[in-house]
């Protein structure tokens, strides 16, 4: 027995707007009721004391502290920019 329909294919390529043949829709409800088969299995496992889960690895916090420190001096950042004036970086404008 299938788990998908024909025309449950076709819906779903109507809503995503993909052009479909029969012949692919046919197809596509082939291997998408093999995918659903294969992802049934997994109700077959005993998950009974497995606890609940967001993640596979014991992670904790993974970034590094947030401290503020002292950036480069004012001077060696303007010496970069294409442009400046009164110590700021000047861009072209964009607002008429």
């Amino acid at each position: 027995m299938s788990r998908i329909s024909t025309d449950q294919v076709k819906h779903v390529a109507h809503l995503a707007r993909l052009a479909m043949t029969e012949e692919e829709a046919k197809a596509y409800t082939e291997q998408l009721d093999k995918m659903i088969s294969f992802a049934e299995l997994l109700n077959e496992l005993d998950t009974e004391d497995v606890e609940p889960t967001s993640h596979v690895l014991d992670m904790k916090n993974v970034l590094r502290e947030d401290k503020a420190k002292k950036g480069l001096p004012q001077e060696e950042v303007l010496k970069n920019a294409p442009d400046h004036q009164d110590g700021y970086i000047k861009v072209p404008s964009i607002i008429e």
